[in-house]
């Protein structure tokens, strides 16, 4: 599988996107027009956006190298497209025809202010996650909330990493861990889809999207609708194993120094039931044995391509 396979180009995006809405979304008004698809046709697109058919066909083909600001604005505007669809558009289009040859990254380590502010928060669950969504370290509670079956020193070496996206789509533990599953699964493969057009020469990130798109036909499906979603707040309802039901308030903080890399802490309101249990984790955590190691179908998919 290419890079340009797995995670896809602007052609691709453009004809997911024009797929999902509708002509009357897009403010068409249709006469007894009988359509195979709800999407917009080709041509009902290119005149939202005052471009000729046969250019937009070129674009939707890869055959066109030089879409400018203002068509890929059009194309926005026509296409309802929200802010970071519109940026990840974008970053697509620069790619057109500047592929290089892919090289094989460093592995990542956690950003020394991360860390520190990571150590600073030991009563709040929290990770420091890479690109890829590689855990580069978490504190004793973002470990105990998302994964407390895995080894805790796992974050410590590339070889080892867990991997975020490969947690939710392949381990059991994390499947059951979210009570809105599939609402975690498309906010994952929304913020892959906005890195993968950041960095669409990574070739571990290629590896990475290509076997979860083997391993699990939910990604593969996500994957395919071309949906992009960025890191924002958002609130996940857990029935953990050990405290039993809560709901936390995810937030993610990037760091200046290395824009690549998020601290991810997870909170609940003062005084509520979801803010009781959390205190109880910690409580737990500091009896607590220590876990067994992290599974090695798991361990596979987060060491793809990476050099410890």
């Amino acid at each position: 599988m290419t890079a340009n396979d797995s995670i896809g180009s602007l052609g691709a995006f453009l004809q997911a996107s024009r797929a999902r809405i509708t002509p009357d979304e897009a403010g068409l008004t249709l006469y007894g027009d009988r359509r195979r698809v709800p999407g917009l046709r080709r041509e009902e697109l290119a005149m939202l956006a005052g471009v000729s058919v046969s250019y937009l066909t070129r674009l939707e083909q890869g055959q066109s190298r030089g879409a400018s600001l203002h068509v890929l604005d059009a194309l926005a505007d026509a296409l309802h497209l929200d802010d970071a669809e519109r940026q990840h558009m974008r970053r697509l289009a620069e790619h057109l025809g500047r592929r290089t040859a892919p090289k094989r990254p460093a592995a990542e380590v956690a950003d020394p202010a991360l860390a520190e502010l990571l150590r600073s928060v030991g009563d709040v669950p929290a990770l420091v996650l890479g690109r890829r969504t590689d855990v580069l370290a978490w504190n004793p509670l973002g470990h105990a909330l998302l994964g407390g079956h895995l080894d805790a020193d796992a974050p410590a070496a590339a070889a080892t990493r867990p991997n975020m996206a490969a947690l939710v789509f392949l381990d059991a533990n994390v499947r059951e861990l979210y009570v809105d599953w599939r609402a975690k699964c498309r906010a994952v493969v929304g913020n892959l889809r906005l890195v993968a057009g950041q960095h669409p020469d990574d070739p571990v990130l290629t590896s990475l999207i290509g076997t979860l798109s083997i391993t699990s036909p939910e990604f593969a499906s996500l994957w395919a609708d071309h949906r992009v979603r960025a890191c924002a707040t958002a609130i996940y309802a857990l029935h953990h194993p050990l405290v039993g039901n809560l709901a936390v308030t995810q937030q993610t903080l990037r760091s200046i120094d290395h824009p690549d890399q998020t601290l991810v802490t997870h909170t609940a309101p003062q005084g509520s039931a979801s803010a009781e249990a959390l205190t109880l984790l910690a409580q737990i955590v500091g009896d607590r044995p220590a876990p067994p190691q992290v599974s090695p179908s798991v361990r596979a998919v987060s060491a793809v391509g990476a050099e410890d």
